[in-house]
């Protein structure tokens, strides 16, 4: 894992890393294939527009060329609509570039878009979250869903997860999050006994250090995940939108409902910045509302 303070971008090609993006928006972030798809249509133009300029390289990548970009798009004529969605989709490549530590610096940071009402995530119920991680009948697939539940790790986390990571003993593991950040996270007795029957009675016993394996013995790759995760939606009859950035929020919200701390749950999630984590006090009180719109006879 990479250190943000040392590490150099590699200067990896602009239609690598779009590809990479784009199985992070569907293998991590649960996009649909219709957003999916449209995340590219704008990406492919924006390659083609760097090729123009002869560019191959993000890191070459400028606020001025940038820019170009956007005038080049209100020259062809597209609705304004289309233009924020394309220039939307940029932003959010290099945000993700910038976790990623692929850029350091982040060209589109002062191109602003209309202020837009945020979006809330969509977290399960309790029930729903119980239902979907009980519901596997695989060994290894209960000790990834309890452990995506119990910790609110990514996915790219969970996949690199190491035997050396995990201390079942005490009931923590340790993963590596965005730019090489390590933190420490607890988890509880349902999460430890799936992990503990999975490495001593079904993990193949060979070299490898990764703790999910799939069934060619080799390291669980996020896409791998997705359809795992996705599996078991379907079976359980869970909302079909949920993925493991559901299990994710669904973590973050079900604490702060029962009464965590703000700073212990960024400290869980791995957010560098709390307002990210605030997000999720919405999502509690949304809930509230409804739960007393429903409820109180003079509501």
């Amino acid at each position: 894992m990479v250190d943000n303070d040392t590490y150099k971008p590699r200067g990896e090609v602009c239609e690598k890393l779009i590809d990479e993006f784009l199985g992070h928006l569907k293998y991590e972030r649960g996009y649909s294939e219709n957003t999916t798809s449209s995340y590219k249509r704008d990406l492919v133009h924006f390659e083609k527009h760097l090729k123009q300029l002869h560019i191959s390289s993000v890191i070459s990548i400028t606020r001025p060329i940038v820019s170009s970009f956007v005038t080049a798009l209100v020259g062809m004529g597209l609705y304004s609509s289309s233009v924020e969605r394309h220039i939307a989709a940029v932003k959010s490549f290099f945000a993700y570039l910038v976790r990623e530590g692929q850029v350091k610096i982040n060209p589109t940071s002062d191109i602003r878009l209309p202020k837009k009402s945020k979006r809330l995530p969509k977290a399960l119920t309790m029930n729903e979250a119980k239902t979907l991680v009980e519901s596997p009948k695989s060994i290894r697939d209960k000790a990834i869903m309890e452990l995506l539940y119990a910790t609110g790790i990514r996915a790219s986390e969970l996949i690199s997860l190491t035997l050396n990571d995990v201390n079942l003993d005490v009931g923590f593991i340790k993963c590596f999050g965005k730019g090489g950040k390590e933190r420490i996270v607890p988890m509880g007795a349902a999460a430890i006994s799936a992990i503990r029957e999975y490495i001593d009675s079904s993990r193949p016993k060979i070299e490898s250090n990764i703790i999910f394996l799939d069934k060619n013995k080799k390291q669980l790759t996020r896409q791998g995940l997705w359809f795992i995760v996705k599996k078991y939606v379907r079976s359980s009859g869970v909302r079909a939108s949920a993925s493991t950035h559901t299990l994710r929020h669904s973590f973050a919200t079900h604490l702060l409902e029962k009464g965590a701390d703000l700073r212990s749950v960024q400290e869980m999630l791995g957010h560098s910045d709390i307002s990210t984590t605030q997000i999720y006090t919405s999502v509690s009180r949304e809930r509230l509302k409804r739960i007393y719109h429903s409820a109180h006879p003079r509501a």
